[in-house]
């Protein structure tokens, strides 16, 4: 009988430190509002920055559409369009269209910005004025490690110097129907210097899935005097992905600073 009684307090003391330790472990629980820099993974991961784009820009492609929500509906008279027209780039209102579909992948409604003119992305800026914008014919669109490509605007010299690790290189044709020597690249780092400023570093990439950063457009769309930048740097085949820097906006000693980036996933 002593053992059974003993057998029962001890399965009690049992339970009632489980119980403590639960309610321990829940005590500090995560809230929505923690975002994923906050958040460590484990003990050997790296606390990574999270991105906050100053203002939305838009690509003139198809989206998605999540929980009754979709990117394209976000484009407006209100916005600007940045885009080409024999070989000059502009700034104005947007002129497109706007195509509803269903997209197979996701299983949702599909909404394409379908632009009446050559637009490279849509800026939700109303500061920027439109008309035409001084802007640099590009010769080199991808700066592969160990590379470096020079620019000269309003008698500033620009150097854009790349780092990075060659994993492999194929014969491949580009997107102007070239051949060309496609480069599987790790570790990737993009560093500008202008003028007598310090060199700083502008992208940084660990790894590409069958893709790479393109310099996408060099000119001055703020109309500051000094070179903006549009590059696409999608990490993944199945990901568009374009990052704007803009000159009007970079602190003391820097040439210019992210101001926004969009990736759009389109895998299946």
């Amino acid at each position: 009988m002593r053992k059974f009684v003993f057998g029962i307090v001890l399965v009690s003391v049992l339970f009632s430190c489980k119980d403590a330790k639960e309610k321990k472990a829940v005590k500090n629980p995560i809230s929505n509002k923690d975002t994923v820099a906050e958040i460590a993974v484990s003990e050997n991961s790296v606390e990574q920055e999270v991105f906050k784009s100053d203002f939305e820009i838009l690509l003139p492609r198809s989206y998605r559409t999540y929980d009754n929500e979709n990117p394209a509906s976000l484009l407006n008279q209100k916005w600007i369009e940045l885009y080409q027209e024999n070989e000059e780039y502009y700034l104005g209102r947007p002129s497109y269209k706007i195509k509803k579909g269903f997209d197979e992948c996701s299983g949702d409604s599909l909404i394409s910005i379908m632009p009446e003119n050559k637009a490279l992305i849509f800026i939700d800026n109303p500061e920027l004025k439109a008309g035409k914008i001084n802007s640099l014919k590009i010769k080199k669109h991808k700066i592969w490690p160990n590379e470096k490509v020079n620019f000269t605007f309003n008698n500033v010299n620009y150097i854009l110097r790349a780092e990075g690790k060659v994993l492999s290189e194929n014969n491949a044709v580009s997107n102007d129907n070239e051949d060309e020597v496609f480069k599987e690249v790790a570790h990737y780092k993009l560093f500008i210097t202008a003028g007598n400023n310090a060199e700083k570093l502008l992208l940084a990439e660990e790894s590409f899935h069958d893709t790479f950063v393109e310099l996408l457009f060099a000119g001055d769309i703020d109309g500051d005097g000094k070179l903006d930048f549009v590059f696409g740097a999608s990490r993944d085949y199945e990901e568009e992905r374009v990052v704007l820097f803009l000159s009007s906006r970079a602190e003391k000693g820097e040439a210019v600073k992210k101001v926004s980036e969009i990736a759009v996933q389109f895998d299946c």
